[in-house]
């Protein structure tokens, strides 16, 4: 390419660059405040690109009535931020942060079935911007002149920002509640009302960024998923809470993105590169090694303290005989489910989703909960065991049951290349850089078309003739997933889980008596990975195939659901979540075309009423009762005492 065409392809960066910093501005302002990682931050900028179309089409006509649409569309948006924080969030604000998280996902789902039912599922074409539909001449090259309205608006909103937040008395209090929000609470500010404004506010941001794309992109039900990773990932680079560091990261991931379009295919020592297809990770390779280089981002500050008043973790303990008990009687029914196949054929098949997703959802667990270390990227092992073991039967002809032992060892070597650098990170760094590797993991497959079938994925990966029949399958998951779910367990009771909690709990004291935390940690991620990629591999089986879709952020969400749900700080939660959530998810997709919005309130409605998962809730709630009754029981033992 020569110089005219790489000049145009930095210019449109710039221009991509305005927008995406206007999203990930209003996160990290929500972030910086709130403390809340909004997930629905993309199904606001999804809203202000449909809000421009429905407005823009019918009232936008001129050059004046175009723009005032615009800021009308971002309105509309910021007003549905403000009553969602009112009546949802607001209630949750002193719940644990991941809690707060797995609300904003549900709302993610409810908005997203809200739009189909408006909107419709077919992509939908907004008009031109007036007086800007034409482009200009640079060196020959055309460019749109709408790119350059964008590339200016960037800058401008920037600095508006900066006046509102440094020549405002609402911008000292925004930057004050920043560094420290319970101290703003004492001083008499009413915080409920700073946060809604910095809701609203964030979401007309995002609002704003979506509506000024109307005139470039389909307005099509994908955008909020495909907008947030990328906001995310802006927020993480530039360093939590900072506005001129999110500005400089879509800068930089955006030109990033331009230089590889414009580079096209590379060819070095007689091999062709396709650097083009780099855009689809270039920005999560910028993030691993900024949060390697620099854990704070490039204009960040290391993150205080939450104050917020989670509950405390309690001492693992061992089985009671009455859970034991219980436990082998759901086994023995387990083990007498396939008796019953002839009246519910799909039970079988359900109770192997079932199985898979508790082995996925308590290996998760096991570096969350005990580990206390929060993953958003556990997709990649379990896509590394399930192409693992595709890929020994593809390309080596291996039977099928060495591919399913052999297979997730893939995975455990990516959980420790992964793992040794997610372990120098903490919170939410620590998560965004888990992320970053299992969308790093999805490019590869998804780009590797010669051995992983890029996006077709590989087929044919049917289970050994004696475990063709669903019940043999069904047995087999059962071992596994028994078998998986029981080793975890007695992991966590050996003396690496002592060390591990113990690494939770308090580094520097574990550090002090001898643990090495790092490595313990590290270790913790190759177990992990080892129960993901079984549970991968056993995916992968039970389909006949596997494809990128089955392994992306979805993938990983969906454990973070599971464990979350259940309940994270009991063993039991994972299982309870994952096998709650594949039966809800499953039953609820069969009966109504808006699964996803019934979900959404279901988990919404779970999340309100058990604030520490199902599981932990009733935990809790048996030892307050535990604890009543032997405050009332004290009394009457010393009457019974004294009449003796």
């Amino acid at each position: 390419m020569n110089f005219s065409g790489l000049l145009v392809q930095l210019l449109n960066g710039l221009a991509d660059a305005s927008s995406v910093f206007l999203v990930a501005a209003g996160l990290s302002l929500i972030f910086g405040v709130t403390r809340i990682v909004n997930f629905a931050h993309g199904s606001f900028y999804m809203l202000g690109v449909y809000m421009a179309y429905t407005l823009v089409s019918h009232f936008g006509h001129s050059v004046g009535s175009f723009w005032l649409m615009i800021v009308l569309s971002a309105a509309a948006v910021a007003v549905i931020g403000a009553l969602i924080e009112v009546l949802i969030l607001r209630r949750i604000y002193h719940a644990p942060e991941l809690f707060q998280l797995l609300a904003t996902f549900a709302l993610v789902l409810i908005i997203q079935d809200a739009t189909l039912f408006i909107w419709g599922p077919e992509d939908v074409f907004g008009p031109r911007a007036p007086g800007l539909s034409g482009s200009i001449e640079i060196l020959g090259r055309s460019f749109p002149q709408y790119n350059l309205v964008l590339m200016v608006i960037g800058p401008v909103v920037l600095g508006l920002l900066w006046l509102l937040l440094n020549r405002t008395r609402w911008g000292t209090l925004i930057r004050a509640a920043t560094q420290d929000r319970e101290m703003v609470g004492a001083l008499g500010v009413n915080q409920a009302w700073l946060f809604t404004g910095v809701f609203a506010l964030g979401c007309f941001l995002a609002g704003l960024g979506g509506a000024l794309q109307e005139p470039r992109i389909p307005a099509n039900l994908a955008l909020d998923m495909e907008s947030i990773g990328t906001a995310f990932v802006i927020v993480v680079v530039g360093g939590m809470g900072s506005i001129p560091g999110a500005f400089l990261a879509a800068l930089l991931i955006s030109e990033l993105k331009a230089l590889c379009i414009a580079i096209g295919t590379l060819h070095l020592f007689g091999m062709d590169f396709a650097v083009s297809k780099l855009t689809l990770v270039v920005e999560f390779l910028v993030m691993a090694v900024i949060l390697v280089i620099r854990p704070w981002g490039l204009m960040g500050k290391p993150q205080a303290a939450s104050r917020n008043s989670n509950m405390a973790e309690m001492p693992l303990r061992p089985a009671s005989a009455g859970l034991k008990t219980a436990g082998l009687l759901l086994l023995a029914v387990l083990a007498l489910v396939p008796l019953a196949s002839d009246s519910f054929p799909y039970l079988t098949i359900l109770l192997v989703e079932i199985m898979i997703a508790v082995l996925f959802a308590t290996s998760l667990h096991f570096i969350m909960g005990p580990g206390g270390m929060h993953s958003f990227g556990h997709a990649a092992y379990f896509g590394l065991g399930a192409y693992g073991a595709a890929m020994l039967i593809t390309l080596l002809n291996m039977p099928m049951e060495l591919a399913l032992l052999l297979g997730p060892l893939a995975a455990v070597m990516g959980a420790l290349v992964f793992g040794w650098f997610s372990v120098r990170l903490s919170g939410v760094y620590l998560a965004m850089l888990t992320l970053a590797f299992a969308q790093i993991v999805w490019s590869v497959i998804y780009q590797w078309d010669d051995v992983t079938g890029g996006s077709n994925g590989l087929v044919g990966l049917w289970p050994a003739d004696w475990l063709s029949s669903p019940t043999a399958y069904y047995y087999l998951t059962l071992v596994f997933c028994v078998a998986g779910v029981l080793l975890l367990r007695r992991i966590l009771f050996s003396p690496f889980g002592y060390a591990l909690r113990a690494a939770r709990d308090s580094a520097l004291r574990a550090d002090a008596i001898g643990i090495d935390v790092k490595r313990v940690q590290w270790m913790a991620f190759a177990v992990a990975g080892l129960f993901g990629g079984v549970a991968g591999a056993l995916f992968a089986f039970s389909k006949g195939s596997i494809s990128p879709e089955a392994i992306g952020v979805g993938r990983s969400i969906d454990g973070l659901v599971m464990v979350l749900l259940g309940g994270i700080q009991t063993l039991i939660g994972p299982i309870a979540g994952a096998s709650l959530f594949t039966w809800l998810h499953d039953s609820i997709a069969r009966e109504t075309e808006y699964w996803k919005a019934v979900l959404g309130l279901v988990v919404l409605v779970l999340v309100l009423l058990f604030p520490a998962g199902i599981v932990g809730t009733l935990h809790h709630a048996y030892l307050s009762l535990l604890s009543k009754s032997r405050k009332l029981a004290k009394p009457v033992a010393k009457e019974l005492k004294e009449a003796l």
